[in-house]
Order: structure tokens, then C-alpha cells, then sequence
């Protein structure tokens, strides 16, 4: 029965912080965090532990897998040099400064090794739950670098524990082939995956079977890619970006609306989840230490949460003004981030479940069935740093985002508005070659060419206006106007349910077509 408790507790803690968090302005996470280490406290509680197979083989496909689809392709394209430099280069350097400081704590450089590479990757889970308040291209970098440097961190994870177990020999040779190995391979399977993801949606006719295709293509890519000896995170990852970009050509508009309610709510459930047992996992981690070495692995927690910030910073700044001595072309000084950006960026280097995955994952034995030097104390570590990025970073971080005076996101409201004006205008111009094939009645069609006319007019007021406040308030207006006669078309069709003159199936479909309505508008109200 524990885990249907478990099951009960998260739910009802999920929705308790969500509403705190909406009262207070917190974080959401930093608030599953503390609520999960008072609730490892609890006696029931305190035997339960983070599965690291679940993690990996269950959760991180499927958030990695939503989170690329969600992202930004042209600007990961943009700015790819520096996403790959630091989902690679940077990754390395933290793993290394970690493996030397806790060598010099005592531990062996296998074992070392192990904890600078669990540490090393930031989570794109947390990065995406606290860094909203923070302009496109900004979030898309750090998304993009987070979901890449997990492959990176989890192969030299690897190297690390066969390093230490005796199964794995590190040459120069061995480890280059190993990354080759990681990334080509697993960009060629989630390339091929997407590939046939497509084909399917293509082939399935209906909404329902064409999820099906979606909900199993993370899974597939990350079993194939794990089953080469491939980067499971790169085939996943490389699946989500290229259906990305094919999904709207191929969907059908009932299987999206399912897609995003699905993956919304569930990502949204798991990632709570797992906030969660990072907080339940904590005070197991400790009882899990002697008391003598409790107090080294508080000082241990303290000095590579400082280290790995340093790190970030040093790494950020060192390699934003290398590049600019070495490439000075005009468009690359156009993409350049303020120093005040940069500073966000360097705190907003947190760590999640992935990290904790890795630190589970440690055999318990080497060979000879003689135990893993130091396990527990690499599992205590690692909990504590997580918990330390996303408790101080994640308060840190809004009064950074103030000081940083980042300017809104002006080029997504031009690009809604052009695409809006565009289209409404391109389907307007259309209209009457349409009609005539489609053989519609002239009343029909005149109709739906006011409607046409009216939104096209709303939508060039706002783009011509030089008072932008009368147009924000015009659409404002009309989108309230609109959802209370929703509000009205509802209570009738209500009555007509209630005494028995309609039927519930008859309501629930009209029902679905007001919601589509009421969400079309909502979803397009100025601010948000």
C-alpha cells in the first residue's frame, strides 16, 4: 500500500503547492522540495527510494521529449555554438574541478570522477520551471544546453563507475570513440525514429491512434539509442526537434489538442514528482552517512555547490570574450547577451533528477563484492548540491531578473501579429476561389467573408495604432465580449439539459466546441 500513499500524498502536495505558490509567488518546485524533505521525515516515508531506471528509462524520455518539442529550433540554431560549448565543454570542466576538489576530500579519482559527472549537467526540468520570468532567447539557451549535456555527463558517468568496477579501460582512444559512439549514434537514431514517427502520423487517420505514435517514439528512441551503446538523451532530443518542425504538416487539429492536454498535464505531474522525491531522498541520504562523516559531507555540499557556480561563471564570461576576440563579424555582435544576461544565465545553472539518477545508479559492489568507495557519501552529496541550486538559486534568481532589466519579448508579439495579420488575409484573398469549388451558398460565404473582414481589421488596428494601449484595450473588449456570450450559450444549453430537452451526449458535444471557442480566445488575451 505504500505506493498508493505515495501516489496520494504527491497528488494532494502537488496541488497544495500549486496553490501556495500561486498566492505567495514562489516557485512552484522550491516549495515540492521543502514539502518533500518534511514528508522523508515521516517514519512511513523515510524506506522509499528514488528508482534511478525509473528516471532514466521512464521519466527523461518523456520530459526531454515534450521539452523539445516545446522549444525554439531557429534559435537553437542561432545560437548553437554556444549551446554545444556549453553542453560539452563546460560540462567536462565542472566534472573534472568536482572530481579534483573531492579527490582532495578523500575520495579515489574513480569515485571522484562519478560525482563531478553526476553534478555536472544542469536539468531542463528545473530550468524550465524557474526560469519563465526570463525573455525567449534566454530560456531557449539554457533549455537547449540542459537538454543536451545530460548525454555528455551521462558518458563520462559511465567511464567513471567502469573506471572504478575494474571493466573499462580510459585512453585517450577509448573515451574519444565513446563520445563519437554517443552522439553520432544517437543523432542517427533519433533522426531515423522521427522518420518513422512522421511516416506513422502520416498513415493513421484519427487523433487517438496518432498519439499512440507519439506517446511510444520517446521510448523508442531512447531504447534504441540505449541498446547500441548510443546517447539515449541525443536520439530523444534529435526526435523532439525534427518532429517539431514536421508535426504541424502531419497532425490532425483533434490529435494536437489531445497532445498538448496530454503532455501538458502529465509532464507537468512528473516533474512535480520528481521535485518531490529529490526532497524525500534527502533525509534518507543523510541517515545513510555516519555521524563522523556527516559533518565532511555538509562541508563537501557547501564547497561544490560554491564550485560548480564558480565554475559556471568563470566558464560563461571566459568563453563569451575568447569568442569575441576571435570572431568579430557584425552578425555575431548582433547575438552577443549583456554582461547582466550572462550573470542570470550563471545562476540559473540548476541541478534535478537526472543528477540524483546518476548518483542512485552507483553499484553497490566493485569486484570481489568489495563495497563502491564512498556511495553514500556521493548520493549525499549530489541530494544536497540539487536541493542548494534550486532552493538559493531558485530565490536568487527573480531579484536577479529585476536587476538584469531584461526588455520584453517584443519580436514574439511582431511574429504573432504578422502571422495573424498574414494568414487571416491569405485565407481572406482565398475565400472566393474556395467558395466556388467547394460549392457553397453565396449567403454562406458572404457571412464568413465579414467575419473575415472584421478580424482582419481588428488585427491591422493593432498593428497601425499609434496609441497601442486603445487597441490593447479594443481587443481586450471584444474578447470579453466574446466569452460572455460563451458564458450565456453555456447556461442555456445547461437548461436545456436540466429539464430534459437535450440530451447529456447532445451537451457534452457542444460543450467541447465552446471550450475549443473559449480557449482560442483566451489563449490570445494582450498580456498574456
Amino acid at each position: 500500500m505504500l505506493g498508493l500513499e505515495l501516489v496520494v500524498v504527491i497528488g494532494l502536495t502537488t496541488l497544495l503547492t500549486k496553490v501556495v505558490a500561486h498566492k505567495t509567488g514562489l516557485a512552484q518546485p522550491l516549495l515540492l522540495v521543502a514539502f518533500g524533505v518534511l514528508i522523508g521525515l515521516i517514519p512511513l516515508f523515510r524506506e522509499i527510494q528514488l528508482d534511478p531506471e525509473v528516471v532514466l528509462f521512464l521519466f527523461l524520455p518523456v520530459l526531454l521529449y515534450w521539452e523539445s518539442l516545446t522549444t525554439s529550433l531557429r534559435e537553437i540554431r542561432h545560437n548553437f555554438r554556444g549551446i554545444i560549448l556549453n553542453a560539452t565543454g563546460l560540462v567536462f570542466i565542472t566534472a573534472a574541478a568536482v572530481a579534483a576538489l573531492a579527490h582532495t576530500m578523500g575520495l579515489p579519482w574513480g569515485p571522484a570522477w562519478v560525482l563531478g559527472a553526476a553534478v555536472a549537467p544542469t536539468d531542463a526540468t528545473a530550468v524550465t520551471s524557474l526560469t519563465r520570468e526570463l525573455p525567449r532567447r534566454n530560456v531557449t539557451i539554457l533549455k537547449a544546453e540542459s537538454l543536451v549535456n545530460d548525454g555528455t555527463a551521462l558518458v563520462l558517468w559511465s567511464l567513471a563507475v567502469g573506471f572504478t568496477v575494474g571493466d573499462t579501460q580510459v585512453t585517450f582512444g577509448a573515451v574519444a570513440l565513446t563520445f563519437v559512439l554517443a552522439y553520432g549514434g544517437g543523432a542517427l537514431v533519433g533522426a531515423l525514429v522521427a522518420w518513422l514517427a512522421i511516416l506513422a502520423r502520416k498513415r493513421l487517420g484519427d487523433g487517438l491512434t496518432q498519439n499512440i505514435a507519439v506517446l511510444i517514439t520517446p521510448f523508442l528512441a531512447y531504447l534504441l539509442a540505449e541498446t547500441i551503446h548510443a546517447s539515449g538523451v541525443l536520439a530523444v532530443v534529435v526526435a523532439g526537434l525534427i518532429i517539431s518542425q514536421a508535426g504541424p504538416r502531419t497532425g490532425v487539429a483533434e490529435g494536437r489538442r489531445q497532445t498538448d492536454a496530454f503532455w501538458t498535464l502529465a509532464t507537468f505531474l512528473l516533474n512535480a514528482s520528481l521535485f518531490m522525491l529529490v526532497g524525500i531522498e534527502l533525509p534518507r541520504a543523510t541517515a545513510a552517512l555516519a555521524g563522523s562523516d556527516l559533518g565532511m559531507g555538509l562541508l563537501a555540499i557547501a564547497a561544490v555547490s560554491a564550485l560548480i557556480i564558480a565554475v559556471r561563471f568563470a566558464y560563461l564570461f571566459g568563453t563569451a570574450y575568447f569568442l569575441r576576440l576571435v570572431d568579430r563579424r557584425p552578425k555575431q555582435r548582433t547575438r552577443r547577451l549583456t554582461n547582466r544576461a550572462r550573470v542570470v544565465s550563471g545562476f540559473s545553472g540548476f541541478r534535478g533528477a537526472v543528477s540524483l539518477a546518476a548518483a542512485l545508479a552507483v553499484p553497490a559492489t566493485i569486484g570481489g563484492g568489495h563495497p563502491f568507495p564512498g556511495r553514500d557519501f556521493i548520493v549525499f552529496v549530489t541530494t544536497g548540491v540539487i536541493v542548494v541550486t534550486l532552493v538559493v538559486q531558485g530565490l536568487a534568481l527573480p531579484g536577479l531578473v529585476r536587476w538584469a532589466k531584461f526588455s520584453g519579448d517584443e519580436s514574439v508579439v511582431e511574429e504573432r501579429s504578422l502571422a495573424e495579420t498574414a494568414a487571416a488575409r491569405a485565407a481572406l484573398d482565398e475565400l472566393p476561389a474556395l467558395a466556388r469549388k467547394l460549392r457553397v451558398d453565396r449567403e454562406v460565404s458572404d457571412r464568413i467573408r465579414r467575419e473575415y473582414e472584421e478580424h482582419l481589421e481588428l488585427l491591422e488596428l493593432e498593428d497601425e495604432t499609434e496609441d497601442a494601449e486603445q487597441a490593447a484595450e479594443r481587443i481586450r473588449q471584444d474578447t470579453e465580449l466574446r466569452l460572455a456570450l460563451l458564458a450565456r450559450k453555456r447556461e442555456e444549453m445547461l437548461r436545456l439539459r436540466d429539464q430534459g430537452r437535450i440530451d447529456d451526449i447532445v451537451l457534452r458535444e457542444l460543450q467541447r466546441r465552446l471550450d475549443i471557442e473559449e480557449v482560442r480566445l483566451t489563449e490570445q488575451e494582450p498580456g498574456e
